[in-house]
C-alpha cells in the first residue's frame, strides 16, 4: 500500500516512516507533509492508499480533512496518530475510525495497518470516510475545539467553568484549575454555544456555565460566584433575562 504521512513534527514523521519500513510488509511511504494543506496537495499528486494523519497541527487540525475530501473522489484509508487524551480517542473508537496513540506501539501499528489493508481490499473506503464524518459530529456534541498556540485543544462542555474576554482573545477557565488563552474573541464562543442552554452571557466580558454557579448575590451590584470562587458581574441589561433562565433551568 502507498502511504502518506502528515505530521508537523519532523521527528514523529521519521519515526513512523522507520517503523513502517522495518515492521510492515507491503508498504511504501510515498510522501510526507508538515501540515494539512501540503498533505492535501500530495493526496492529489501521489494518490495514496493510506494516510497516517496527526490531529494536533498548527494552522488546521487533522480532523478538518473532512472539509476537503469527497468519498467518491478519493479512495484512501485514514489512521489518526495522536497524543490527545482518551476522550477524543473514544469518539473515533465508537465509530470504528482507526487511531494510534503516541508514542506508537509496534503491535498496535501492525493491527491498525492490517485493518486498513483489509478495508482497502474490500472497497470499504467510502464507508470509512462517512464514519469519519459521523465521528467528528459525535465529538462535537459534547466537546468544543479551541485553537491554542500549540495547536488545538478539545474540552468537554461540562469541564468549562466560564469564558472571559481578553481583547481579541478569550480566557477559558476549566475545572482542573487551568486557564487557557484561546486565539478567538468571546463572540466566537457565544455563537458556537448559542444552542447550549447551560451557557449564558451575563456580561459583555463573560460567558458562564450555569452548572458551575454556586451563588447569586443581589447587593452591591448583582454578581454570581463560580465554583472556583471567581465573582462575575451581571450587567443590568442581562439581569432579568438571567433570572428567568435560572428559574426555568433550576427552579
Amino acid at each position: 500500500m502507498r502511504v502518506l504521512i502528515i505530521d508537523d513534527e519532523k521527528r514523529a514523521r521519521h519515526l513512523l516512516h522507520t517503523l513502517l519500513e522495518e515492521h510492515i510488509n507491503e508498504v511504501e511511504v510515498v510522501g510526507e507533509a508538515t501540515d494539512l494543506q501540503d498533505g492535501l496537495k500530495l493526496i492529489e499528486s501521489i494518490t495514496p492508499d493510506l494516510i497516517f494523519l496527526d490531529i494536533e497541527m498548527p494552522g488546521e487540525s487533522g480532523l478538518e480533512i473532512i472539509k476537503y475530501i469527497k468519498p467518491d473522489q478519493h479512495q484512501f484509508q485514514i489512521i489518526f496518530v495522536t497524543a490527545y487524551n482518551q476522550y477524543a480517542v473514544e469518539a473515533f473508537k465508537t465509530n470504528a475510525i482507526d487511531y494510534l496513540l503516541k508514542p506508537i506501539d509496534i503491535e498496535e501499528l501492525k493491527t491498525a495497518f492490517a485493518k486498513a489493508r483489509k478495508q482497502h481490499q474490500s472497497q470499504q473506503v467510502t464507508q470509512q470516510l462517512e464514519q469519519l464524518r459521523r465521528s467528528v459530529k459525535h465529538l462535537s456534541l459534547d466537546k468544543i475545539v479551541m485553537e491554542v498556540p500549540r495547536g488545538y485543544m478539545f474540552a468537554s462542555h461540562n469541564d468549562i467553568i466560564y469564558f472571559e474576554a481578553d481583547g481579541m482573545y478569550t480566557k477559558v477557565i476549566t475545572t482542573d484549575g487551568k486557564t487557557n488563552l484561546i486565539c478567538k474573541p468571546l463572540k466566537h464562543f457565544v455563537e458556537q454555544l448559542a444552542t447550549n442552554d447551560l451557557f449564558f452571557k451575563c456580561h459583555r466580558s463573560f460567558l458562564v456555565n450555569l452548572k458551575h454557579i454556586t451563588e447569586l448575590v443581589k447587593h452591591d451590584g448583582d454578581y454570581i460566584v463560580m465554583e472556583n470562587q471567581r465573582h462575575i458581574p451581571i450587567s443590568k441589561s442581562k439581569r432579568d433575562q438571567f433570572l428567568k433562565v435560572i428559574e426555568e433551568t433550576f427552579l
